[in-house]
């Protein structure tokens, strides 16, 4: 059949087809009845009863009568409760203003945008995620892309970037925790270099929110380098088990995000429920204390094991809640990761293109509400899987 002879409907269909014998077709599944060694609720908030009692109490206080926000915030949506919640996280992240946006995806999208300019130049981790990549692209900025966590290669970028008749101004953007390999980037030396520059730092704490700092602020916080990054991220539904993202900074870049991010000033704004949620969740977790120590026990617990029990496997180098296990090839990959749920473990397989080819893996995530006991199992089960794989 000719191609331009097909309908769209039919063209679409070909495409999954293809998707599909490629082995990577991607479809929505559920795993209740497995044991959660898969998402981003690291603190176990997602499923927090005590959380949603908090929730249900703030709601039912709230004075407030509407269930939606009914707009943008730059038309209907602004509220009294929305600009008490930023004052609230901009105090919590040690910063001196925030600004909410309905998810991180947002977030990244509008930050990276919208703040590097023409005859600017954003740089940035070649293995930024996929929000951040596609803030990027939208960006009239000249871009460049430095080896991961490769200080060397940044700071020639930045060179190229400062050097003889180069006038625009120039942002580094980074994670701090990386999604894929679990892995801190350099924040310390990344201000040092930034700072001897002139460049502006953005630093997505996505995955470090709740997890680090004395009262879950992130990474940034953790190591005191607040004050010398321009733009930090925090997304609420990880960790923090709600929904939404806010992007803290001094006030004129919230004043200058307000103009300028189109995700924040064209999308109708989160409805007071989510409002409260996120108010609730920066409580609960401002108080876990000792709860975030145990997590960092349990990850500990689980490098221990694995490379004792697991010695000739590739891991990642993370002290983060997330763990990865290298399973080259998708097939294989693939194979481990379903033999671990047919054991009762929500584990999944991470497969090229989503990550090099040669570099396919089992993404594990501890939590807090994961036992000793179910770190065993898991990493025996892995044991047995990686066995199986290797006969094949």
């Amino acid at each position: 059949m000719i191609e331009q002879n097909l309908s769209i409907a039919d063209k679409l269909a070909e495409r999954l087809v293809n998707r599909r014998q490629s082995g990577l077709l991607r479809q929505l599944r559920t795993a209740d009845h497995l044991t959660d060694f898969c998402s981003n609720d690291y603190l176990g908030f997602a499923r927090s009863a005590a959380l949603k009692a908090h929730i249900q109490e703030a709601e039912s206080l709230n004075t407030g009568t509407q269930n939606g926000a009914t707009g943008s915030r730059l038309l209907a949506g602004q509220t009294a409760l929305a600009d008490h919640v930023e004052q609230e996280l901009a105090q919590f992240y040690q910063t001196e203003s925030s600004l909410i946006f309905n998810s991180g995806y947002d977030a990244n999208l509008g930050l990276l945008a919208c703040l590097p300019q023409a005859g600017d130049t954003l740089i940035t981790d070649e293995l930024i995620h996929a929000s951040m990549i596609d803030g990027a692209r939208l960006s009239y900025a000249h871009r460049l892309r430095f080896r991961h966590n490769d200080l060397y290669d940044l700071q020639s970028k930045l060179q190229q970037a400062t050097g003889d008749g180069q006038s625009g101004q120039v942002f580094v953007a980074v994670e701090s925790i990386y999604s894929m390999d679990g892995d801190q980037a350099p924040l310390a030396e990344l201000v040092d270099l930034c700072e001897r520059y002139g460049a502006a730092l953005l630093v997505d704490e996505a995955h470090a929110t709740g997890v680090y700092g004395p009262n879950g602020e992130g990474l940034v916080a953790a190591l005191g380098l607040t004050d010398q990054v321009l733009a930090r991220v925090h997304t609420f539904g990880k960790a923090l088990g709600v929904h939404g993202a806010v992007v803290v900074g001094p006030a004129v870049l919230r004043d200058y995000l307000i103009n300028f991010a189109r995700p924040f000033i064209y999308t109708t704004a989160l409805p007071p429920h989510s409002l409260l949620a996120i108010r609730c969740a920066h409580q609960h977790v401002s108080i876990l204390g000792e709860g975030r120590q145990q997590l960092h026990n349990r990850i500990s617990y689980f490098r221990q094991q694995a490379a004792s029990l697991l010695p000739e496997t590739n891991w990642t180098a993370s002290q983060s809640p997330i763990q990865c296990l290298i399973v080259p090839g998708n097939e294989q990959a693939r194979q481990v990761a379903e033999e671990a749920q047919r054991a009762g473990f929500d584990v999944r397989a991470i497969l090229s293109p989503t990550v090099p080819s040669g570099q396919e893996r089992l993404r594990i995530c501890i939590h807090l509400f994961n036992s000793f006991d179910e770190i065993d199992w898991l990493i025996a089960v892995l044991q047995t899987a990686l066995t199986h794989t290797v006969r094949l």
